[in-house]
C-alpha cells in the first residue's frame, strides 16, 4: 500500500488545462521536460488542487473552485506570498515557484508550488505506518509544537506586517462570520440565532498579535514517511493572518472529533484525533496553555467560535452545492455538518451559564 497521497483521476467539471498551463510556466523560466502526468487531490473541500508531475520537477497547482461565493476566501495572490513571505522564517512551508494573475491562461488567478513528498493523514492513518499509541501520541505533540512555532514567528519588519489590522481581531472575527453565514444561508440548514447572538456577548480582549493559520489540522500537514510522527510541511494557508492564537486553536479544535463524541459529531470526523495516544481537546488546550503561558477564563468562546465559523466554511461550500455551482457528491451531506456543530455549540453555551 502506497500511503503517500499521489492524487486521483481529475474530478469532471474541474479539468484543468494543462497545455495552457505549462505554456505559461516555461514563459516563466521554470525549466520543465516533456508533458507532465496531472492529478488531483480529493482531500480539500475548498480550492482546487491538482499535481502536475513532470520528468525533472513535481508540482503542485492551486486554483480557486468554481462559482466561487466569497472571492475573499480563494485569494491565490494573497495565499502565496504569505507562503512566500513565512519561507524564511517558519520551515515546514513549500517553496513557491510562480504566481498567475492573467485570467486568460486558465480563466483564474493560480499559484504553483514544489510539492512536498510526505503522508498527508486524513480520517484515518494508513496501516502500513504502524502506528502505536506512544507514536499516536508523539504526533499529536509534534502537531500542537508545529502550531505553537508558528505563533512564535517573528513577523515584524517583514512583509507578514501586512497580513492583519492588529487589536480587535477577535470581535472582526465574529462579525465578519456573522456575516458570512448570513449570506450563505440556505432553507435546511439552522439559524444559529442564539449562537450568534452569545458569541456578541462573550468576545474577548485579544491575548496577543501573531501569524495564525486559521485552519490548522491533521491534513493540512505534511509527515515524513521515515518518521511519520515528524512534520515537514504545512499546507493551505489562504486563511493564514495576524490574529489572536487561541482563536486559531479554537478554530483547530472544531475539526478534533474524540473518541466519546455523539453519533452526529463522529459523522463529521476527517482527521484521526479519535484513536488511543490523542489528546482530549482539553488535554490539548492545557498543553498549549502551559507551553505558551497563556492564560483564558473564557475558553468556551474559542471553541464556540471555532465551531460557527467552521459551520459557516462549511455552510459556504454548501451553498454552491445547493444551487448546483459544484456536482462534487462530497458536498451532499454538509447540511448535516452544519447541524451537528449547532448541536455542539448549543452544548458549549449550556456548559458556561
Amino acid at each position: 500500500m502506497n500511503v503517500i497521497d499521489v492524487g486521483g483521476a481529475v474530478r469532471r467539471g474541474e479539468e484543468l488545462d494543462i497545455k495552457a498551463v505549462d505554456q505559461w510556466l516555461k514563459e516563466q523560466g521554470v525549466v520543465l521536460n516533456g508533458m507532465p502526468q496531472v492529478t488531483q487531490y480529493s482531500g480539500g473541500a475548498s480550492n482546487w488542487t491538482y499535481r502536475i508531475r513532470y520528468d525533472n520537477r513535481d508540482l503542485i497547482l492551486r486554483r480557486p473552485p468554481a462559482g466561487t461565493k466569497a472571492k475573499s476566501a480563494h485569494d491565490m495572490n494573497r495565499e502565496y506570498k504569505v507562503q512566500k513571505s513565512l519561507t524564511p522564517l517558519y520551515p515546514l512551508v513549500p517553496d513557491m515557484v510562480a504566481l498567475c494573475t492573467d485570467e486568460t491562461v486558465i480563466g483564474c488567478d493560480f499559484y504553483v508550488m514544489d510539492r512536498i513528498e510526505g503522508v498527508i493523514p486524513r480520517a484515518d492513518l494508513p496501516e502500513d505506518l504502524n502506528f502505536t499509541p506512544k507514536k499516536v501520541n508523539q504526533l499529536c505533540m509534534n502537531t500542537i509544537d508545529a502550531l505553537i512555532a508558528l505563533h512564535q514567528v517573528p513577523y515584524e519588519g517583514t512583509d507578514l506586517e501586512d497580513l492583519g489590522k492588529g487589536e480587535g481581531y477577535c470581535r472582526r472575527q465574529v462579525e465578519g462570520w456573522i456575516k458570512r453565514y448570513e449570506k450563505a444561508k440556505t432553507p435546511d440548514v439552522p439559524s444559529f440565532e442564539a449562537i450568534r447572538t452569545w458569541l456578541l456577548n462573550h468576545i474577548p480582549k485579544d491575548v496577543k498579535t501573531c501569524v495564525i493559520h486559521n485552519d490548522w489540522r491533521f491534513d493540512n500537514v505534511i509527515l515524513d514517511p521515515k518518521d511519520p510522527t515528524r512534520l515537514i510541511g504545512v499546507l493551505d494557508w489562504e486563511m493564514a493572518t495576524l490574529g489572536d492564537p487561541l482563536m486559531d486553536l479554537g478554530c483547530a479544535l472544531a475539526y478534533w472529533i474524540q473518541d466519546d463524541d455523539s453519533v452526529l459529531l463522529k459523522s463529521t470526523r476527517r482527521q484521526p484525533t479519535h484513536l488511543k495516544g490523542m489528546f482530549s481537546r482539553k488535554e490539548v488546550v492545557k498543553y498549549y496553555l502551559q507551553k505558551t503561558g497563556l492564560q483564558t477564563d473564557n475558553w468556551n468562546f474559542y471553541e464556540v467560535f471555532g465551531l460557527f465559523r467552521l459551520a459557516a466554511i462549511v455552510q459556504q461550500i454548501y451553498y454552491r452545492y445547493y444551487h448546483k455551482e459544484t456536482q462534487n457528491p462530497a458536498f451532499k451531506d454538509f447540511g448535516v455538518f452544519v447541524e451537528a456543530m449547532f448541536v455542539r455549540c448549543l452544548q458549549l453555551t449550556w456548559q458556561a451559564k
